[in-house]
């Protein structure tokens, strides 16, 4: 069994909804929900828009391979209705985002998935929860802990 970390974000709809549904969906075809971190209100990030953002990462131990936890993701995705309105241009609204954020301590470098997910470290949104539910896991490329990378972001805001 391996542990998956993943985060979810939405900034549509009833974004909480959205996270547990996800979450929910992500448990029933993926794996065992270990730990579902605290429920996080963010603002956009990389993009402009009004509407601020609920994000969560979750544990789960899983026996499927990164690949296929990706393309699991990308298929909730689309279940719960994410649409791509401007394919290449850059973030924008959401009613759900997942990400793969860390796959053991595994690196990994394909066409299609990096892990550790390769913005994670300037990604309070997403450090946050991460730190809550693993303060002392190792970033397998920079060796610190997600509470010193957090640490590390805070102190450069």
């Amino acid at each position: 069994m391996s542990n998956v970390y993943i985060g979810l974000g939405s900034n549509l709809g009833d974004k909480k909804k959205n996270i547990l549904n996800a979450t929910i969906i992500l448990g029933s075809i993926m794996g065992d929900i270990k730990i579902l971190s605290s429920l996080y209100e963010t603002q956009p990030w990389g993009f402009e828009s009004d509407n601020y953002f609920v994000n969560a990462v979750i544990l789960i131990e899983t026996n499927c391979t990164p690949e296929t936890c990706l393309e699991m993701a990308k298929s909730i995705e689309k279940e719960m209705g994410r649409t791509y309105e401007h394919p290449g241009e850059g973030y924008e609204d959401r009613i759900i985002d997942i990400d793969i954020l860390m796959y053991d301590n595994i690196t990994l470098q394909t066409d299609s998935l990096t892990i550790p997910h390769p913005l994670l470290h300037k990604r309070k949104f997403v450090l946050e929860p991460l730190t809550e539910i693993a303060p002392d896991m190792i970033h397998p490329i920079f060796q610190k802990t997600m509470k010193k990378l957090l640490q590390e972001l805070e102190n450069n805001l």
